[in-house]
């Protein structure tokens, strides 16, 4: 095989998957051979451009103005005439404008916090929110969670889709769900014990502060019933993976997903943890050059881009992610036929560039996680010195020597400069959900 299509696709050790370990949720849906899905795909993708073009007057005037009507679409292939769909549509048509059913029809709502402007608003149909149930259900059972098990939900509720999506997903696959959203952290602890949970859902950053808080506390965690975390939403490095089970005492899966195209569910992490199972009877995914926008071959890295096959209320022709990965269609150890994704460390527009040097905050993240002496807790400083952007690392380090080492070893590892500030242990600000890394101070374009 192409040393480029390997299906290996982090630097961890990947465990072997035993036939007695096995385990779907849909196992005809999760093993469907190639040919089937490939059709599938197709009789579905036809359908959702048909609807979409009937429904929702942005799509239908784009194919409109490319010359292009539904019963174009013959094959797979002629996906990539189609054109693409940005965040930005969402936004300018705000609230409602890209839904494909009326309001009224809808029994959910869920929007982003729109703090970089208008908020991004998705909703869902009854079967919509049926369906997503059923994908979570999948996607915890393919990393291990089986009917029964207790799984402590710290994915914040409300408008975020986090806290629902996994709450709906453990009950359908007949597990027990403890709740508790974010804060509360030494509460959080104490029912993680007292509950006998044997999975954790949450944010990488969130576990780690949860990590953080029982040892202060004493409570060994190491010792308790857990045993599995599912942990999404934000990029996390294969050291802070490393990190969180070695403090938690725990596998660590990834768990991938976004609001416009569902929420958590579209793709996971199996026992195997050799890349993320994508759902390719409800999602076609491509990776395309982020400059071009040209298709790029299997196993090249690039933006991913995803169209929706079964959604009723919104559907996603070519939405643009942002999110940098690669994929493969090679047969899993697991047995599960569906596309893996590489694990996503980094985003389009998350990436920095300091100084002609490209930079992704999970870049940084992986050289500060193990360093001796050095807290896993970090943010990123940018500003503007007259024409140069300057970087600065605020880490936690009760060794004031901590900042030359740390300087050191971003700059022969990332290539870049950095300024390092040592801040005394706790001063970092902890996540309850999204960890917020950068902070940007450069002067806006007006």
């Amino acid at each position: 095989m192409n040393a480029m299509l390997q299906p290996r696709f982090t630097a961890k050790v990947h465990h072997p998957v035993r036939a007695a370990r096995r385990f779907f949720f849909e196992r005809e849906a999760e093993t469907l051979p190639r040919a089937a899905l490939e059709r599938l795909q197709l009789r579905r993708l036809r359908a959702t451009v048909k609807d979409a073009c009937a429904r929702v007057p942005l799509h239908r005037n784009r194919l409109q103005a490319l010359g292009i009507a539904p019963r174009d679409i013959r094959s797979l292939e002629d996906l990539q005439k189609l054109p693409f769909t940005l965040k930005s549509d969402l936004r300018d048509h705000y609230p409602f404008g890209l839904f494909a059913r009326p309001r009224a029809s809808l029994v959910r709502l869920h929007a982003s916090s729109g703090t970089t402007g208008r908020p991004t608003v998705v909703g869902y149909t009854r079967q919509d929110i049926a369906t997503w149930a059923g994908l979570m259900a999948r996607s915890l059972a393919c990393a291990g969670v089986r009917a029964g098990d207790v799984v402590h939900n710290a994915y914040g509720y409300g408008l975020f889709t986090g806290g629902l999506g996994a709450h709906y997903g453990a009950e359908r696959l007949g597990a027990t769900v403890v709740p508790m959203s974010g804060g509360a952290t030494e509460r959080q602890v104490l029912l993680l014990r007292d509950f006998g949970a044997r999975v954790l859902c949450a944010t990488p950053s969130y576990a780690l502060n949860i990590a953080e808080v029982a040892e202060r506390e004493g409570v060994d965690l190491k010792k308790s019933s857990l045993d599995i975390g599912i942990f999404g939403a934000e990029p996390w490095s294969e050291a802070m993976r490393g990190e969180i089970e070695a403090r938690l005492g725990i596998r660590a899966f990834d768990i991938y997903g976004l609001s416009e195209i569902m929420g958590p569910g579209v793709a996971v992490e199996c026992e195997a943890q050799d890349g993320l199972h994508g759902w390719e009877d409800h999602f076609l995914f491509e990776i395309i050059d982020p400059e071009s926008g040209r298709a790029l071959p299997e196993g090249k890295r690039g933006e991913l881009v995803i169209t929706t096959l079964t959604k009723q209320a919104l559907p996603m022709i070519r939405y643009r992610t942002r999110d940098i990965t690669r994929l493969t269609r090679e047969r899993c150890a697991c047995g599960r036929t569906h596309a893996r994704l590489e694990r996503i460390t980094g985003r389009n527009d998350d990436m920095l560039i300091i100084r002609g040097v490209n930079v992704y905050p999970s870049q940084i993240e992986a050289v500060l996680v193990g360093l001796p002496g050095v807290a896993p807790h970090y943010q990123l400083v940018v500003e503007r010195h007259g024409t140069l952007d300057a970087l600065t690392i605020e880490v936690e380090s009760a060794d004031a020597g901590a900042a030359e080492r740390v300087a050191h070893h971003v700059k022969s590892m990332i290539g870049v400069s950095a300024t390092v500030k040592v801040m005394p242990p706790g001063a970092v600000p902890r996540s309850q959900g999204k960890a917020v890394r950068v902070r940007d101070l450069r002067p806006k374009a007006p």
